[in-house]
């Protein structure tokens, strides 16, 4: 624990800023930038993480985020799809190595020692986010592919449009009662060997452009905040950490669901929080991972969470102006 870091009580104040009724709360030593700048047009993919083989900025040289005016998610409920239609296994321990994750993050709810404490700094007009995260549970779908998707590519036998990602996400949901809206977080999980790319024309596809990435659909009580994660080690070389403390795949993916989900909470309709390039706050510690805690047979780790290990992407702080593995 960094304690030098810790905030004297007598420095903390409220700091009111009548700026379009948005009553923000910060502190003098976190410095985190409380002006609320107009949002410039955005698309709804968001939060690609970039691929290890794609060219991508430097995102530290674009500075802090900053708030665009839209909401963030104060608490989120995680639901976690796999799609594996018959003849597509996958590794045994895949599902419950991501489950486990989920729930170990929702245990570690209010704490400051993981990296999504780094979020309670953000807020909107209704106040800061809170580290308040549960696991709504899991499912398999084992329905085909559909046949019309995008263009298959790099040898991949399928190719699934976002269009295919969200109207699998929306039949799971109707068929299991779960609802949506603007706390819940809805997480697709392809089986190895699956292509994905963002329309039919086969534009901007997983392992080339991205490992996964995050978007919504609708408003209000049937909004749908999602994320498409690609089975990272299809592509090691483009979408795989290095590591496997767990000694899983579902390490890599691990790293990249670790990514969207953050990046959900502080920026679900892409109107939040980004900065002045346009990058969320985990889009500018892509591929940064820090100094290790320990290491375990198999690989090491960076983070701790509820006494299970993980090799994650640090996440940007605006209070350090820096990419940071947990909030204190």
């Amino acid at each position: 624990m960094d304690t030098s870091r810790r905030r004297d009580p007598i420095q903390t104040l409220l700091l009111l800023l009548f700026c379009g009724g948005v009553l923000a709360v910060g502190t003098v030593a976190s410095a985190i930038p409380l002006r609320m700048v107009s949002p410039a047009p955005r698309s709804t993919i968001l939060g690609r993480y970039p691929a290890r083989t794609a060219a991508y900025p430097d995102s530290v040289a674009s500075g802090n985020l900053f708030y665009h005016g839209g909401p963030v998610m104060h608490q989120s409920k995680s639901y976690a799809i796999y799609w594996v239609p018959t003849g597509w296994p996958i590794v045994s321990g895949y599902r419950s190595t991501i489950n486990s994750y989920f729930t170990s993050a929702s245990r570690d709810s209010g704490g400051t020692q993981n990296v999504y404490s780094t979020l309670t700094q953000y807020y909107d007009g209704s106040g800061p986010i809170a580290y308040s995260q549960t696991f709504g549970g899991s499912t398999t779908a084992s329905d085909p592919f559909p046949r019309n998707g995008c263009p298959p590519y790099d040898g991949l036998r399928v190719c699934i449009t976002d269009a295919q990602v969200l109207a699998e996400i929306r039949r799971v949901m109707t068929a299991k009662s779960w609802t949506g809206g603007p706390t819940h977080a809805l997480f697709l999980f392809l089986p190895k060997g699956v292509g994905t790319c963002e329309d039919a024309s086969g534009s901007s596809c997983a392992f080339s452009a991205y490992c996964a990435y995050h978007s919504w659909s609708g408003t209000g009580a049937t909004e749908v905040l999602y994320a498409n994660m690609p089975y990272a080690d299809t592509e090691p070389q483009a979408c795989g950490t290095g590591q496997r403390p767990n000694n899983s795949d579902a390490d890599d993916t691990l790293n990249v669901t670790s990514h969207e989900h953050r990046e959900m909470i502080n920026d679900p309709n892409g109107n939040a929080w980004y900065d002045a390039s346009g990058n969320e706050g985990s889009d500018k510690c892509a591929w940064r991972f820090g100094t290790p805690l320990g290491r375990t047979t198999t690989g090491s780790y960076n983070q701790v969470i509820s006494s299970h290990v993980y090799w994650l992407q640090e996440e940007w702080s605006n209070a350090r102006s820096a990419c940071v593995q947990r909030g204190r």
